[in-house]
């Protein structure tokens, strides 16, 4: 009752709170925990509470192992100790794992940077691989030694010859007169008994080691050597047991048997094939498979033969021709000799009245186009050829040019571009107007060649579809009537088409400029904020026109932004294969794109607009000023894991010298809801460009290319497939064995290597043999015996025993011991006169039969 009488009010709360934990794929790419901060002009936008902690993690350092551990031997019953010094970033944990699993024990310590484990009494189980991982904020190693423990009296292991050691056979007297006699004066407990018969075990026993059958000790993962000379390619490795075979796979197709050119070789510890003159061809992956009787591993090595690169494809092409200067421009070669093309030697013949050809050097560059600006003289004439040259060496020389005619003055701007309205040519085949020179490019729907037309000599592009079904043809046709549809100077020109049952092929307008990244990163080349932001008002003006087309392009990076020429600072927009024309009241949806510059709706398989295609602009613009990726993951699901979260940061490192305006001129293009985003007209009035204007010009800073460098390179080397082939290269089978043709990350083994590594085992095979016969022995009644050989053959041979010729039953009196290594016991216990006779060892395996035999003697 409350004050006033009345019967108190009960509420009842319905509220509930569900408490889920947060999925482990979130908390490995780093979205478990997102962030929101206010960026620029207080825009929302999101990242990765990882990302605030990088700062923070770059300024430690990782553990080391300056000391790593050290395998040991024990005999059973002593201590044993692993001890390891490690360097590093404190806080540092460390942990132990005994053959894979964590060790809970309380002899372990860390102190002044050495971590020691301490085990007391060392018993055969105790052996096996005992690992040490140290781990801060900063990073994580490990260090793996193994403990071997060896019996009280071990029979040394021997392979074909028969074993010198003795074996002890002990007698014992017990008091239980059901099992043994009772000897006079000797009493023993039953614990005592069983501990008698566990030391007549264990001094015989060989013990077992827990360890990885096969264990590689620090394998190269890639060998590179010059053409010519000798490849040795050496996997050392540890075995729990001999023999060992192994056998080495090429390419996982053809098996290395050795020969005049290679020599393949295998010792209990290593193996390894040696090239004596190395070739071109013999370049690719090297399998090692060993094995022993306990399983096998594997391990791959990369074998690079680099040679001389191949002459540059085409000949150099002139532009931009003066009375003193002009700009050559080639193609890279066909092959790069195996490795990195270091950069172009070009070469200049003048053309006089004498016949002899007397080529020198013009000047050597890093890209494929050069601006000559000196040693030219007006109305000079002169011939041009490229080398390339590599670590190895430099290639033969190009195609020459034509003979070049230097300007007698300077040449008038060029006039207005002129459009055309293209229709496919059905009744002649490209080839009949236009000579096909070098491959260009490749694409998604077909190959690019560079082109001359007949008549005129003028250079152009032709881009050649694969139009071998009718879908395809409809998307080339598709593509020539968008490109109709796309006159304007900041985008490139449809020439002319041909449509033929054969093949249909665009012509277009050949620019010869390069990528605009590749030409930023030129060191001639000034790269600056005012800079960058003419090129993106030039992309914005192209986009511009597009969109007012009511065409999005849907494939805006980098590699589609391209210069006019190599002097100048002029772009183009390219490929407009995956454009597409929206429709009144027709939604959109796509599924292709790149990982790092497409949109979150395409992601999500949400309807696109106008606006995607402005994400990307704010992704090129992003990379442009600082040289990096917004949305770089590990992999492309992390990457459209980081895109989906619209999760990025300024950089302060990467834009410091970048305005604030560029920084929300980006914050306004790369917003999650597309309708948030400006539209090429907003983005061109933005104030970021205005700040740029020629009558606001003011002292800029160059901004770094290194960080640029480093990007492009890694879109160079994702797309070669080299990631894919470097990740295969670390796969190593140390605890398996192999199974021929069943692994689902590599690719499957040929017949010829699966027959290959099917024979290893046929090579551990052999007869069953004795390393160490039975020996007679002559013991009292009541006592117990221990009759001990050794038994060399694989596969594992069955055993049996006999007495007097026949076979020995198991029972209280009579056990039957099989212990590692071989090493086989029959155990007696009370002996009775009965008991005395020849005892037969016979070993069995489908290759053949072995036997020994002793005399046992019972006497009073």
């Amino acid at each position: 009752m409350d004050q006033d009488g009345k019967t108190p009010k009960t509420f009842v709360s319905t509220l509930r709170f569900a408490l889920k934990p947060q999925p482990k794929h979130q908390k490995e790419n780093g979205l478990g925990n997102i962030k929101r901060k206010l960026v620029g002009n207080n825009k929302l936008r999101f990242s990765s509470a990882t990302d605030d902690k990088q700062a923070q993690v770059q300024s430690l350092e990782a553990p080391r192992f300056e000391e790593p551990l050290r395998d040991c031997t024990v005999c059973a019953g002593s201590d044993a100790a692993f001890k390891g010094v490690i360097t590093g970033s404190q806080p540092m944990s460390i942990s132990w794992l005994y053959n894979g699993e964590k060790l809970r024990t309380s002899n372990i310590s860390f102190e002044n940077g050495a971590a020691c484990l301490s085990l007391t009494r060392c018993s055969p189980g105790n052996a096996g691989r005992y690992t040490c991982i140290a781990e801060n904020p900063a990073g994580k190693q490990s260090s793996t030694a193994l403990l071997h423990v060896t019996a009280t009296k071990e029979i040394p292991r021997t392979i074909n010859r028969e074993l010198r050691s003795e074996v002890t056979f002990k007698a014992v007297s017990h008091e239980n007169a059901e099992l043994f006699p009772v000897s006079a004066g000797a009493r023993q407990s039953r614990e005592e008994r069983d501990n008698d018969f566990r030391e007549i075990s264990l001094q015989n026993q060989v013990p077992t080691s827990k360890g990885p059958p096969v264990e590689f000790v620090d394998p190269p993962e890639q060998v590179e050597v010059r053409v010519g000379e000798q490849a040795l390619l050496r996997c050392e490795f540890k075995s729990s047991s001999v023999p060992v075979a192994s056998c080495w796979i090429y390419n996982r197709d053809k098996a290395i048997l050795g020969g005049q050119r290679m020599s393949v070789r295998t010792t209990p510890n290593h193996s390894s094939v040696q090239i004596f003159r190395a070739d071109p061809k013999d370049a690719g992956s090297y399998t090692v498979i060993v094995r022993n009787r306990a399983g096998s591993a594997q391990h791959t090595i990369s074998l690079s033969v680099v040679d001389r690169p191949n002459p540059p494809a085409s000949q150099p092409v002139v532009s931009q021709l003066s009375t003193q200067s002009l700009v050559l421009s080639w193609s890279g070669p066909s092959y790069d000799g195996g490795t990195t093309i270091l950069g172009y030697i070009l070469e200049v013949c003048k053309d006089g009245s004498d016949k002899s050809e007397s080529w020198t050097e013009l000047s050597r560059c890093k890209n494929t186009s050069y601006h000559v600006q000196s040693g030219l003289e007006p109305l000079g004439r002169y011939r041009f050829r490229i080398r390339a040259y590599n670590s190895a060496g430099i290639s033969e020389p190009s195609q020459e040019s034509g003979c070049v005619k230097m300007a007698t003055a300077k040449q008038r701007k060029a006039e207005p571009e002129s459009y055309v309205i293209v229709t496919p040519d059905t009744q002649n085949k490209v080839r009949d107007h236009y000579n096909v020179h070098e491959k260009l490019g490749v694409g998604k729907f077909g190959e690019v060649y560079r082109m001359t037309r007949k008549e005129t000599g003028q250079e152009c592009a032709g881009k050649f579809y694969r139009a071998r079904t009718m879908k395809e043809r409809k998307a080339a046709r598709k593509e020539i009537e968008l490109m109709n549809k796309l006159h304007h100077p900041k985008l490139v020109q449809c020439l002319a088409a041909y449509d033929s049952r054969s093949e249909m092929v665009m012509v277009m307008e050949y620019i010869a400029g390069g990528e605009l990244f590749e030409r930023i990163v030129d060191e001639n080349f000034e790269h600056t904020e005012p800079t960058s932001a003419r090129y993106m008002q030039q992309i914005l003006e192209g986009m511009q026109y597009v969109h007012k087309q009511n065409i999005i392009h849907l494939d805006l990076k980098p590699e589609n932004i391209v210069c006019v020429d190599t002097t100048g600072t002029r772009i183009k927009i390219i490929d407009f294969g995956l454009a597409t024309e929206l429709e009144e009241g027709k939604p959109l949806m796509v599924m292709h794109g790149t990982p790092e510059f497409v949109a979150p709706e395409v992601i999500s398989y949400e309807p696109v607009g106008l606006e995607t295609d402005m994400w990307s602009i704010g992704v090129i613009c992003f990379i442009l000023l600082s040289g990096e990726s917004p949305f770089q993951g590990n992999s492309d699901a992390e990457t459209l894991a980081l895109v989906t979260a619209a999760s990025y940061e300024f950089d302060p490192e990467s834009f410091e010298d970048i305005s604030d305006q560029a920084k929300d001129f980006i914050s306004s293009l790369l917003q999650k809801d597309r309708r948030r985003r400006l539209s090429c007209t907003e983005a061109l009035a933005h104030s970021w460009m205005a700040s740029f204007t020629p009558l606001n010009r003011r002292p800029t800073k160059s901004l770094n290319k290194e960080k640029m460098r480093h990007f492009l390179a890694k879109r160079k080397w994702k797309k070669t497939g080299k990631a894919v082939l470097a990740l295969k290269r670390m796969a190593n089978l140390t605890s398996s064995p192999v199974s021929a043709g069943n692994s689902s990350e590599e690719p499957s083994w040929s017949q010829e290597a699966e027959e290959a590594i099917r024979s290893l085992d046929n090579q551990l095979q052999i007869e069953p043999h004795f390393q160490q016969a039975l020996k007679d022995v002559t013991l009292p009644v009541g006592a117990a015996a221990q009759l001990t050989c050794v038994i060399n053959g694989y596969p594992q041979p069955e055993v049996k025993w006999l007495h007097n010729e026949k076979p020995v039953p198991e029972s209280r009196r009579a056990t039957i011991e099989h212990h590692g290594e071989g090493l086989c016991s029959l155990v007696l216990a009370d002996l009775k006169f009965s008991d005395s006779g020849v005892y037969v060892c016979k070993a069995r395996n489908k290759l053949g039969e072995a036997m020994c035999s002793a005399k046992l003697k019972v006497r009073l």
